[in-house]
């Protein structure tokens, strides 16, 4: 059964994902809720992914920090991941939860345009690697396949201060407030 095979293949992931969780909050000297500019810091710390509920195996919440350097630093956003019952061979759908100004967001829905979401999609990725490069295009956003055509627009056009100075207003308005979990516990609405 496809459903069974999903879900199996999203409860290994998620054994993963805890392990990994639990090794770095054992073997670091930060909490979880300090800044992230440690160079001992692992990048796994920039992803805390839980299932969204106990009834559903296949629909997950994750909380990302916006990258370094970026107008997402100091950010914490949600992002809602959904699961079809032919997971892992076909990609979840990963949308921001939290309002966020970039090119590849689309501003309404938080739809998230990123390759490896689409035809770049391998088995092989799992939901914590497929976080980990929400992250990434958070740092590196691709302009010329926006969803959001705004920010498209101001980056292609030069205008790096439009766009530095937008998304930071957007990172200050929605993404500061949110507190990183403490423990391994779900994540609250």
């Amino acid at each position: 059964n496809l459903e069974r095979s999903a879900a199996a293949a999203i409860i290994v992931s998620a054994k993963r994902n805890n392990k990994t969780n639990e090794e770095n909050a054992n073997s670091s000297s930060l909490s979880p809720s300090e800044p992230t500019n440690n160079p001992h810091h692992s990048l796994d710390d920039d992803v805390y992914l839980r299932p969204s509920s106990s009834s559903s195996i296949l629909q997950w919440t994750a909380l990302i920090r916006g990258p370094p350097d970026t107008p997402y630093e100091n950010g914490i956003f949600r992002l809602m991941i959904r699961c079809g019952t032919d997971y892992p061979l076909a990609p979840p759908s990963i949308a921001f939860e939290t309002k966020i100004f970039h090119p590849n967001v689309h501003f309404r829905t938080g739809d998230v345009c990123l390759d490896i979401l689409k035809k770049e999609w391998s088995p092989a990725w799992g939901l914590q690697a497929a976080c980990r490069a929400v992250v990434a295009l958070l740092g590196d956003p691709d302009a010329d396949s926006p969803l959001n055509c705004d920010a498209g627009n101001m980056i292609r056009g030069g205008d790096m201060l439009a766009y530095y100075t937008t998304a930071k207003m957007y990172t200050e308005e929605n993404a500061r407030d949110a507190v990183w979990p403490t423990s391994m516990s779900p994540i609250c609405a």
